[in-house]
């Protein structure tokens, strides 16, 4: 297998310089599917991070220049880590990461007890954990869903919960510890009333000369907050503000999210607007997959009271800061081509050093088990309702017992959905298919080396396997999980993973991971991120993405195209949909709207009912790697154009030629990349034009010159994702890069 160990995708780009893409003016909620529990916020220079429980999986650090579009960059504490435990509920509870001292620091709870980890960089490599020292004038342990509030006077402080009635402020010194400077705030929630239940998960900050103090009242209560102009433990000097989000809102009863808590910090950005991240649960068919990541703004009225907006089902203005490039958060493909795993990935549970390796079989990701009768599970967050998952295996069972392929769990690990390599009691080779004590099997008659796609339809589960990853065959029948998606959690509190997994005595080895196939079916009522669209009334299951506008959109996030190892390319997109109307147009784009690649454009017409769905077909430029799909809806009149149900990208058949493969590519290379302030430019045209834009398709460099083959570049960008463009008269190439001055 050939990979490639530089990766240049290139694209042509339509750039428009007018503005910001409208796919980044507005967002809907969640912007971080899948569990992330007890969030917090930082804001370090452009940048903002954040974190929080992991419970059962190894925690995960992410990074955002726009507080929308966020990725995973760090995983701060090992699974090998000797006091991380292996069972639902054993990992790390809380986590805040901050920057102070010249050091990134990133606090978090064990076993009730608070541990520090330091980094020079955000990424790492992170130190061992140390634990925290109890202050002797603390009469509490320092317990756990602990944040960090760093005051303008260059102190800072660990804000702490332990139990019921105990609550503080404890000042740290330069090493991380406490000074013995503590704030008892012993009368919040004095027993034996609790008026505020728990009041868990403290978080502080502070605006315009007060210190605000917000707390959730329990795992599913609201969020209250307080004030004072000083920061003391004396009651008299606390003001109790209230509800801290707007639980007036006329639009809460319908919203897909309850009982918002546990909210972050709140976070002034430039243009001195302030914004939160908070978990919610999704209500009930949806609540398994956990407390999803939330953004809202916090506006102060009059009087200086914070008053977040309700997480409501609508699309709501996004901050106003710069994109980098980075997509929308959902589960990426990965070819395994690194020699450490992405930190998307997390072990489930200790798993001691060894048991996975990416330089043993370079380009193939070998997962061992833990032990004869302990699996070996490598984990991404399960946030989505529509995906189809892809791997290719090599693993030679030997009983029953060896196991090897995909995996879906419920966040107490008691039922599973797996498709797997194995055996069979007869010792046959099969591919089964099994959950609960449901059970399939097709007979494997392909050898040990296999693919593998596991598809979500809402609630409903499939199974496939083929031995060239373009023909599959179906394992069994679909399985309902409504029994894991709709799963309350309050002992483990973990929400659905997925991933890959090995059970038994033999390793297996994977050579990709694929989340969104685009030549599986995509369900249009399902999309990542929407503006102006609903979802229509569900028939056998699914609807239809429904209200759709002239101008409306809908983004699809993280659908594969075809890579070094998937080798595959489009040919044509069709479209299932209804109308009444004279139809109207989709437009397909990649990565954003007007600033990113349009590749397609499809006509529909009227089906003469809105229960009368027909295919329309259209061809697509060439695509290879793995991209957010934007569809973006253009019609006549202000009236609804139609109803879409489906969205089916066709495979090429042939040959495939995918840009990825550099060796074979003439139109346009750039290194290194990523960049800081140079770049070497070679490509199989002469050009005479040299252009950077932002994502957002703003200008940030030209430069014009004599006819040239290659060129060397240099310039002054922050960090960040742009795109490179070259012209001639004749030609243009474009190709995405990244500044990274870290």
């Amino acid at each position: 297998m050939n990979k490639i160990t530089l990766i240049i995708i290139v694209l042509a780009i339509t750039i428009s310089a007018s503005g910001q893409s409208p796919s980044f003016k507005t967002y809907m909620n969640p912007v971080i599917p899948g569990d992330h529990p007890d969030c917090t916020v930082t804001k370090v220079g452009k940048d903002y991070y954040t974190t929080g429980s992991s419970f059962n999986v190894t925690p995960v650090i992410y990074r955002s220049t726009d507080l929308v579009h966020w990725e995973a960059i760090a995983q701060p504490v090992s699974a090998s880590w000797a006091s991380f435990d292996d069972k639902p509920g054993g990992g790390c509870w809380g986590g805040h990461i901050v920057y102070f001292g010249g050091k990134w620091w990133d606090y978090f709870s064990r076993a009730n007890t608070m541990y520090f980890v330091k980094a020079d960089d955000p990424k790492g490599p992170w130190s061992a954990p140390t634990k925290v020292n109890n202050p002797s004038s603390l009469p509490y342990g320092l317990g756990y869903d602990n944040s960090i509030f760093i005051d303008d006077n260059n102190k800072w402080y660990l804000v702490v919960k332990n139990g019921q009635p105990n609550g503080g402020i404890v000042e740290l010194g330069s090493t991380g510890q406490p000074t013995g400077v503590v704030y008892d705030l012993n009368w919040l929630n004095p027993s034996p009333s609790f008026p505020y239940s728990w009041a868990e998960g403290p978080v502080m900050w502070k605006y315009k000369g007060y210190y605000y103090y917000s707390f959730a009242r329990d795992l599913a209560g609201g969020q209250k907050v307080m004030r004072s102009k000083t920061l003391t433990a004396a009651q008299a000097s606390w003001e109790m503000l209230g509800d801290f989000f707007n639980e007036n809102d006329p639009l809460k009863a319908a919203s897909l999210f309850a009982s918002p808590n546990h909210a972050s910090n709140a976070v002034l950005i430039g243009d001195s607007t302030s914004w939160v991240i908070h978990p919610v649960y999704a209500k009930g068919e949806w609540k398994g997959q956990g407390r999803q990541g939330l953004l809202n703004q916090v506006r102060y009225n009059a009087s200086g009271r914070p008053i977040a907006d309700y997480p409501v089902n609508q699309s709501f203005t996004a901050p106003k800061l710069p994109s980098s490039g980075i997509p929308w958060m959902v589960p990426k493909s990965d070819e395994f081509s690194t020699a450490k795993l992405h930190p998307e990935w997390s072990s489930l549970g200790y798993t001691v050093a060894g048991k996975y390796s990416l330089t043993e079989r370079p380009g193939w990701l070998r997962l061992s088990p833990k032990s004869t009768t302990k699996g070996n599970t490598v984990t991404k967050y399960d946030g989505e309702h529509n995906y189809s998952l892809i791997t290719r295996v090599d693993f030679a069972a030997k009983s029953k017992d060896d196991q090897a392929g995909i995996r879906l769990l419920r966040g107490d690990e008691t039922k599973f959905v797996k498709l797997v390599s194995t055996l069979n009691s007869a010792g046959k080779k099969v591919i089964a298919f099994s959950f609960e004590s449901s059970y399939y099997e097709a007979e494997n008659t392909v050898g040990d080396t296999l693919w593998l796609k596991m598809v979500r339809v809402n609630h409903g589960i499939s199974g496939y396997f083929s031995g060239n990853g373009t023909h599959w065959t179906q394992v069994g029948l679909a399985f309902d999980v409504s029994v894991i998606d709709s799963y309350s959690d309050f002992s483990s509190f973990t929400g659905t993973l997925q991933g890959l997994y090995v059970q038994g005595a033999t390793s297996a080895y994977f050579d990709l991971y694929v989340y969104r196939d685009a030549y599986t079916p995509i369900l249009a009522e399902c999309p990542s991120n929407q503006f102006g669209t609903t979802k229509g009334s569900v028939i056998s299951g699914i609807s239809a993405l429904d209200n759709i506008h002239n101008n409306d959109w809908a983004l699809y996030a993280g659908v594969e195209f075809g890579n070094s190892n998937y080798k595959a390319e489009p040919d044509s997109v069709e479209f299932t949909a209804s109308s009444i109307a004279s139809g109207g147009m989709i437009q397909v784009w990649l990565d954003s709207i007007d600033s990113g690649t349009k590749v397609a454009e499809c006509v529909l017409g009227n089906t003469g009912s809105y229960s009368t769905y027909k295919k329309f077909k259209t061809p697509v430029t060439a695509i290879s790697g793995s991209h957010d799909v934007y569809l973006k809806f253009t019609g006549a009149g202000t009236s609804k154009l139609f109803q879409l149900k489906w969205i089916s990208f066709s495979k090429k058949s042939g040959p495939v030629t995918s840009s990825l493969q550099i060796e074979k590519s003439d139109r346009l290379l750039i290194y290194p990349n990523p960049a800081k302030n140079k770049l070497s430019i070679f490509s199989g045209f002469l050009f005479n034009t040299v252009e950077i834009f932002s994502m957002n398709g703003q200008k940030v460099f030209q430069d014009k010159k004599g006819a040239t083959q290659s060129s060397e570049l240099k310039f002054n960008l922050d960090s960040g994702m742009y795109v490179l463009k070259v012209s001639s008269e004749k030609d243009v190439a474009a190709s995405k890069f990244l500044v990274d001055l870290q």
